[in-house]
């Protein structure tokens, strides 16, 4: 009975539920934009705009959210453990640094890259069950009623099992390993650029803050962006639909088909999207430890825990 009051009174409970709070923000900010973005990735042809209004016209505006139940659900987790794990792994990988020094840039990438990686666990079976939700198109009478997220894991590990349920985690992994340790390097190098001595101080403003989560978003999903169109198409096959035998098959036959602008299709999308996540991700966050601790203490704060900082 103790458990949650001892928890929430905690620096990391306060943070746990400031992650939440930021990672929800970002994706209630940023979905409309990515079922965008999954669209054009898994379509032959069409604009943002064109998807966009045939979308509106044909399914309503509520298809825009379709599938954010299954993101909602683990965010605050997902984001707990990228805080823990980069705040753990920067250090880890810069032990020569004095501790109350924040970690060198060369221990932020590779805690980045080592969150990403571990992240991709939790991610990969989310995402696919995204995909396919903002793929599913709203049913004509008499066909198949929409599936929500539960019934959706549910009928895909009776057909397939967990490996159904991962399809993909591979190219989740080779996504986001490299992805993150750029967000977090792009992050640390523009807020200390952009305000000098923050790092240590831990006194940049809020702007400073947005714009630099909002520069490092754009540059990690500019990195990554051909593997993040080979993993929706991968993960939005069924066992029934299958086009592609893996990752190497399905640049090969996208390429083919569509030539190289496919794996860049979208990309315009996911670029706003970026930026507006991030910034979502990194005001709500910030707000909600202000609320908590108050600015003198969370400066304190946050030169101490090396700046957990959520990725999108």
């Amino acid at each position: 009975m103790d458990f949650w009051p001892e928890f929430l009174a905690s620096s990391w409970g306060k943070e746990f539920v400031a992650g939440g709070f930021g990672g929800i923000a970002g994706i209630i900010a940023g979905y409309p934009l990515d079922t965008l973005r999954i669209r054009q990735q898994n379509s032959k042809s069409g604009s943002a705009v064109s998807i966009f209004r045939r979308l509106i016209a044909v399914e309503g505006p509520s298809a825009l959210y379709r599938g954010m139940a299954a993101p909602l659900a683990s965010v605050t987790f997902q984001n707990a453990m990228v805080f823990q794990t980069y705040a753990i792994l920067s250090r880890a990988f810069d032990k020569s640094r004095d501790s109350r020094e924040p970690p060198s840039y060369k221990g932020v990438a590779l805690g980045g890259v080592g969150t990403g990686a571990l992240q991709s666990l939790i991610l990969s079976p989310v995402e696919l069950l995204k995909i396919r939700l903002q793929l599913q198109q709203k049913p004509h009478i008499g066909s198949t009623p929409e599936k929500g997220p539960v019934s959706l894991a549910r009928s895909i590990l009776k057909a397939e099992g967990a490996r159904g349920l991962y399809r993909g985690l591979t190219i989740t992994a080779l996504r986001d390993a490299p992805a993150h340790g750029l967000y977090f390097w792009t992050y640390e190098y523009m807020r200390e650029t952009l305000h000098p001595g923050c790092r240590k101080n831990g006194r940049e403003t809020l702007t400073t803050m947005l714009v630099a989560g909002g520069l490092a978003g754009v540059a990690s999903w500019v990195s990554c962006y051909p593997l993040d169109v080979v993993k929706t198409r991968l993960q939005a096959q069924t066992r029934s639909s299958i086009k592609y035998n893996g990752i190497i098959d399905c640049f090969r036959k996208s390429v083919e088909i569509d030539g190289y602008r496919v794996l860049w299709r979208g990309l315009g999308t996911a670029v706003a999207r970026a930026f507006v996540v991030n910034g979502a991700i990194f005001a709500a966050y910030e707000l909600s430890l202000r609320c908590f601790f108050g600015n003198g203490q969370h400066e304190t704060i946050q030169t101490d825990n090396a700046l957990k900082v959520p990725s999108a």
